[in-house]
């Protein structure tokens, strides 16, 4: 076993659980958040991120039960609405669970960090943080602000040691959106707009973000790494 724990927002499910799961298989301790307090790995702690005190409490929890060394921040939601008919509560809700969820608990896990003399913080962005989508105001504008923390706190925080990675996914096949990219029109779509030509998996995400934590290079920091097949940057 490693030395350390790290902690993963959303580990019950998705890529969340996927990542819980491979920093598990590399040996590290992990602490999953969700909010029914279950963890595809670990130890599961019951989390609403949209919550800033029960990011406190659950952090606190996780820090008396061990060393923190790291902490991914994949906790998230997509919703799409036309925008001249979102509420400013809705974008506002949409905010707080993508974005001022990492700020928050990258706050909560920053003194148990320096305390460990560093450590990795990794955020789970999205490409649509570069990209004009329709319908996507709110998330686009809620994975851009994480790309903006994450070159912030990478700043400010390199003093003590703690690098800030935001590895930001493209299509990603998961159990929420398994049908429609199953769908033939959307396989045509996506092996016409993404150079390799299909979606990417969960654990191929996974498997990256153990990566960072299993082999650290501690020159890389505040970059957002893009994991979406070429789909970015595919004219």
């Amino acid at each position: 076993m490693r030395e350390g724990i790290i902690v993963v927002t959303g580990a019950s499910r998705g890529i969340g659980a996927a990542i819980a799961g491979a920093l598990a298989g590399d040996g590290w301790s992990v602490a999953g958040l969700s909010r029914s307090g279950k963890t595809a790995a670990g130890q599961g702690f019951a989390c609403d991120v949209s919550d800033e005190g029960a990011i406190a409490a659950a952090i606190k929890k996780v820090a008396a039960a061990g060393r923190v060394v790291g902490l991914v921040n994949n906790a998230g939601q997509h919703d799409e609405a036309p925008s001249e008919r979102l509420s400013a509560a809705a974008f506002e809700r949409l905010m707080r669970l993508n974005a001022t969820s990492v700020v928050v608990a990258s706050r909560e896990a920053y003194p148990h960090l320096k305390a460990s003399g560093g450590g990795l913080i990794v955020n789970i962005g999205s490409f649509f943080d570069k990209l004009g989508v329709a319908e996507n105001v709110a998330y686009c504008a809620s994975k851009a602000a994480v790309g903006a923390v994450t070159r912030c706190l990478a700043v400010e925080w390199a003093r003590d040691a703690i690098r800030v990675v935001n590895v930001a996914p493209g299509y990603i096949e998961t159990d929420l959106n398994r049908d429609f990219l199953a769908d033939k029109k959307t396989k045509r779509w996506l092996d016409r707009r993404v150079p390799v030509g299909r979606a990417g998996t969960v654990d191929e995400v996974a498997r990256f973000v153990a990566s960072l934590y299993s082999t650290p290079i501690r020159y890389l920091t505040g970059e957002t790494v893009y994991l979406d097949g070429g789909h970015g940057m595919n004219h």
